[in-house]
């Protein structure tokens, strides 16, 4: 496939203005062959310079054909790199770490702009960020995931919490391998998914419609869903800048349940300095070194040192504190006795991690062979590209252009299909549970029963039910008697009720204290037209209100026009089947 690039396009255009001047100039001169013809007189010289002026016109006709042609043909280029552009600038557009209200939108309008180009034009996109592999690589089935972000969660909820991969086949054998046996390990927690990256989120839900909760709809999700004790298991491999963050969002839902614990990330606590070492670096360090042995085809670890193969871990690297991590991890392959097995990383940090360092430790022990490896809970990006890719700056790359070994293998797997690896954090998450002064949840469990039987009693389809408040202030429309339309789906209630105006801007299920808290997730207006006795009809607004239980006084928060927040209580009763 031919890419026309902007400064070519540049180019071409001046080479159509020369074209379109030489036609120019071939007019004026047919023009000076014709008055020279009938200046000179008649006779068999005419003849000849009829004949002349018949193949200048031929001429002139065939070049303004070319250069009509060409220009036609710039048009075109210029269309679909138009059209090539619009979609680059709609990914970059969701290439963000922020979610807002039109992040939805978004990446709609994202994918339809790339589906409705042709394959020459997918070629052209280039953006800041986007590329033609944002959406056309193949990265595996999304279909075999589950984004875990069901509600109904119960009393009890396990959060894994993940940066996440939009790689298809790697979130399902590294993420989702993790959460199974986690789901498997505690049956009477609700297991539930959020990841940390939003630029990640993004590409997954606008090229494979898979939706992923990020920390923040995940917490809020589990505050609607009434949890009383939350327990977060991170699949990070240490105590850095994304471990931090996670503790940060957690800090700000904290008081909105009875009991919150995150538990250790993989490799455990940090410890103080490159040598010091714990029961979890040490089972990591086994785990995925026996994994990599058996993979290249070796019995044991030794008879990979025999045959003259190293094994080099490659992870991220962060100028985080943490970073010592992989000092420790090249510390404890040492104590083990693993003496052909190397940590690196892709930033570079610490610094005897860089590529260069690591090239050199290999060589000056001899090895001529070398296995690369992530150290990475998830074969994504970095493991494809900055470890496995063709490009010059990859460690393959990097390890061939060396010269100074006989083979280069890449093993392109996370930590996380790794069953030994899924135990640690199932060890994790065991003993955060162990410690967690747990809230009592009796309570909690009891109106969920009651929820579950009054839900259960009622069949799917739609009632009608009177909406009961605290205050004359803040109704239901009169034209609708007090009545709001129960929708009931899937063993989950939700009225809608229609208001007196347009005067109550946004509801929130709960208190008006934690309507105005980061995160809240706010109900917002539905334009409904309700008609009056005396045939009148006036439009207000309404909204669609989730109930767990009837005959069950709640909260409900209303924001009026004003920006002020108050609280009231509501219940829903009286549920009566709609006659079709």
């Amino acid at each position: 496939m031919y890419r026309i690039r902007p400064g070519r396009i540049h180019e071409t255009y001046h080479i159509f203005k020369e074209d379109v001047m030489k036609k120019k100039i071939v007019t004026v001169l047919l023009a000076t062959v014709l008055t020279m013809a009938m200046v000179t007189g008649c006779g068999s010289k005419a003849a000849s310079d009829t004949a002349d002026t018949t193949e200048a016109t031929d001429e002139a006709d065939s070049t303004e054909d070319a250069t009509d042609a060409t220009d036609a043909e710039a048009t075109d280029a210029e269309d679909d790199q138009a059209k090539a552009d619009e979609a680059a600038a709609l990914i970059d557009a969701i290439y963000v770490q922020e979610r807002t209200d039109e992040t939805d939108a978004q990446c709609k309008a994202a994918k339809e702009a790339w589906d409705a180009l042709t394959d020459a034009q997918k070629e052209l996109v280039s953006g800041e960020n986007a590329d033609p592999d944002y959406f056309g690589r193949d990265t595996g089935d999304a279909s075999k995931d589950d984004p875990l972000n069901a509600d109904g969660i119960g009393a009890n909820e396990l959060l894994v919490v993940s940066f996440g991969t939009s790689f298809n086949d790697s979130r399902v054998n590294d993420i989702k391998s993790i959460e199974d046996a986690l789901a498997e390990a505690n049956p009477d927690w609700s297991v539930r998914r959020a990841f940390t990256a939003q630029i990640i989120i993004n590409h997954i839900q606008a090229r494979d419609g898979e939706a992923i909760d990020n920390m923040d709809q995940a917490l809020q999700r589990a505050v609607d869903n009434g949890v009383v004790n939350l327990v977060v298991q991170p699949t990070h491999l240490m105590h850095g800048a994304e471990y931090d963050e996670l503790v940060e969002a957690v800090e700000k839902y904290q008081d909105q349940f009875g009991s919150v614990t995150v538990a250790e990330p993989l490799l455990g606590e940090v410890g103080a300095d490159a040598s010091v070492v714990n029961e979890d670096k040490k089972a990591v360090a086994e785990a995925i070194t026996a994994e990599a042995v058996q993979t290249a085809g070796f019995d044991s670890l030794d008879a990979a040192k025999e045959d003259g193969t190293a094994f080099v871990f490659m992870g991220h690297g962060t100028s985080h504190t943490a970073k010592v991590s992989y000092s420790q991890m090249a510390s404890q392959m040492a104590e083990l006795g693993y003496d052909n097995v190397f940590i690196g990383t892709v930033e570079g940090e610490p610094e005897e991690t860089a590529c260069e360092n690591v090239i050199a430790a290999v060589k000056d022990a001899g090895y001529k062979k070398v296995v690369l490896r992530p150290l990475m809970v998830v074969a994504g990006d970095h493991a494809n590209n900055d470890m496995a890719g063709d490009d010059d700056d990859s460690w393959k790359s990097m390890f061939t252009a060396s010269g100074a070994f006989d083979s280069i293998d890449c093993q392109i797997a996370g930590l996380g299909e790794i069953a030994d690896i899924q135990k640690i954090y199932v060890n994790h998450t065991a003993d955060a549970i162990a410690n967690a002064d747990l809230a009592d949840t009796s309570a909690a469990d009891a109106k969920k029963k009651l929820s579950d039987d009054q839900s259960a009693a009622l069949t799917d389809g739609t009632y009608t039910a009177a909406f009961n408040t605290d205050s004359s202030m803040f109704h239901v429309n009169e034209a609708n008697d007090g009545q709001g339309t129960l929708t009931v789906k899937d063993g989950k209630m939700t009225i809608h009720i229609s208001l007196a105006s347009k005067n109550i801007v946004n509801l929130f299920v709960g208190t008006a204290e934690d309507a105005q808290k980061d995160g809240a997730t706010l109900l917002e207006p539905t334009t409904d037209t309700v008609k009056y006795e005396d045939g009148t009809e006036e439009e207000v607004y309404g909204f669609d209100v989730p109930v767990e239980a009837l005959d069950q006084e709640f909260d409900l928060a209303i924001l009026g026009k004003k920006g002020k927040w108050y609280d009231h209580k509501v219940s829903v009763a009286d549920a009566k089947a709609v006659e079709e």
